[in-house]
């Protein structure tokens, strides 16, 4: 026993000597530029590697986006097997690609993911970083290592028919309709929490505001309803906007002449994307426009620049109804989630509202940041589709982020303050347009006229001249009658 704990210390150290040896661990790889020394257990290869060093720019990577990478595989499942079908891939390597694919799809090896968005190139090296891992998973599932590429190779099998021209901006695509359908999803949730709202509140009178001053009467529940209506409304338009990435360029190739590609393929890549996607993919009337034009990231931004200014408007408005509390309009209540002044105690301001705001804003720029890179691309091809890339991913994420949390942490607990619509009610001379029909212009003029100047209600005047009776003011005042919801 003695024996074996002094041998304790050696053979640990024995140990750590064999996994520190195994860690550091490389394997050679080569591409025109010359060697590189790749670590033994990475999936990816030399030209991500170069990737890695090339762009360390914003830090974040392609896996930040699971959507973005199961999208890749799925262009390189659907580019196999079209391949196949045309009988330029034998099927034992596609068989060995698909399930490589299929691991991604699944969400596994998306550590291996790892050029940053921000990349010159106009994504090469994003789509060689899924040939390269995508390869090398395949080559393991078969039984042989990792870079052995005489038996599926990143250029040749993986990239087979193909270019970053038309895979990335094929990938893009995809990728935003996979995370559009769960932003929608928030967002139906989002304007039926406005809705229900809507009802809480259907029989609450209150005073409608048009440029800020005050107007005619309505119920708080309809300005709910209309809240949720106006999302109700940028949801349809995210839905009609997805129209414009159905139509991919796959078969393009470099340009959109298809070299490279095998008759038949470009519609066989095209139908297999529709298959594996769940979604109507398409092919374009024309490959050298659909290459070189990004009207589709443009017209899909716009939506959810369209979404940001609903969500925008909406918040602003919350943020005036709770103003105050003392001297404000104070019409509503928004839950209070934390302390708002380091220095006024008591203070407690409308947080989720303002951080609505601010990522609307952000949303805005980045649908600036598409135009001005689609633009900008020059000829055959546009260079800047990373910089669109990222702009409309970190869209999606932040909404769908946020969207939830603005639900169950402010509208979900928004409150009236009823004895405020009531008291805004009794004394506003906005009132006196619903008794035109009653009184007739010139006396509700009159009535108006002496409210501004004694500081005094419609109501309290009526009541005083006893123009009406209590059960004539209690009609008058029905919230279906004065509100236009009675048939």
């Amino acid at each position: 026993m003695k024996n074996i704990k002094h041998f304790q210390p050696l053979v640990l150290l024995m140990l750590f000597s064999f996994l520190n040896t195994q860690a550091q661990q490389t394997r050679t790889e080569k591409d025109l530029l010359g060697e590189k020394q790749i670590p033994f257990d990475a999936y990816y290869g030399v030209q991500t590697l170069r990737a890695l060093e090339n762009f360390q720019i914003s830090g974040v990577k392609t896996n930040f986006y699971p959507d973005y990478v199961k999208a890749y595989a799925m262009v390189k499942l659907a580019a196999a097997r079209a391949n196949t079908e045309t009988g330029r891939m034998k099927k034992e390597k596609m068989d060995a690609i698909e399930k490589a694919c299929q691991a991604v799809m699944d969400g596994k090896y998306h550590d291996q993911f790892l050029t940053d968005l921000y990349q010159g190139g106009a994504g090469t090296s994003a789509n060689m970083n899924a040939n390269e891992v995508l390869a090398n998973i395949a080559l393991e599932m078969s039984g042989h290592k990792k870079g052995e590429y005489q038996f599926i190779e990143p250029h040749d099998d993986l990239n087979m028919g193909q270019s970053t021209n038309d895979v990335y901006p094929t990938a893009i695509h995809i990728a935003l309709l996979l995370h559009n359908d769960k932003v929608i999803k928030e967002a139906e949730l989002l304007a039926q929490a406005f809705h229900k709202k809507g009802e809480e509140f259907k029989k609450l009178l209150k005073m409608g505001r048009t440029e800020g001053q005050d107007a005619v009467p309505m119920t708080l529940g309809q300005e709910f309803h209309a809240f949720g209506a106006q999302i109700d409304g940028a949801i349809e338009a995210l839905r009609k906007s997805e129209a414009y990435l159905y139509e991919v360029n796959m078969g393009a190739t470099a340009i959109g002449t298809g070299l490279t590609a095998t008759p038949g393929y470009a519609e066989k890549c095209v139908a297999q994307l529709a298959k594996i996607t769940g979604k109507p993919i398409v092919g374009p009337k024309d490959l050298i426009a659909a290459t070189s034009s990004m009207q589709a990231f443009v017209m899909f931004s716009s939506a959810y620049k369209n979404l940001a200014v609903t969500l925008s408007k909406i918040s602003s408005d919350l943020i005036f109804l709770t103003s105050g509390p003392r001297n404000g309009i104070f019409e509503i209540n928004l839950p209070a989630l934390q302390p708002g002044s380091s220095i006024m105690p008591g203070k407690v301001n409308p947080v989720m509202p303002e951080v609505m705001n601010q990522v609307c804003y952000k949303v805005m720029g980045n649908d600036a940041t598409v135009t001005i890179a689609s633009r900008d691309g020059l000829l055959q091809l546009n260079a800047y589709e990373p910089v669109v890339a990222v702009a409309i991913m970190e869209s999606q994420a932040l909404f769908f982020k946020l969207m939830p949390l603005f639900r169950k942490n402010c509208i979900d607990g928004i409150t009236p303050n009823e004895a405020v619509l009531k008291h805004y009610l009794e004394t506003t001379v906005g009132i006196v347009t619903a008794l035109n029909p009653v009184l007739g212009y010139e006396k509700t003029t009159e009535l108006a006229k002496e409210a501004l100047q004694s500081g005094k209600g419609i109501l309290e005047l009526i009541r005083q001249k006893k123009l009406l009776t209590e059960d004539q003011i209690k009609n008058l005042m029905d919230p279906a009658a004065l509100t236009g919801q009675k048939q």
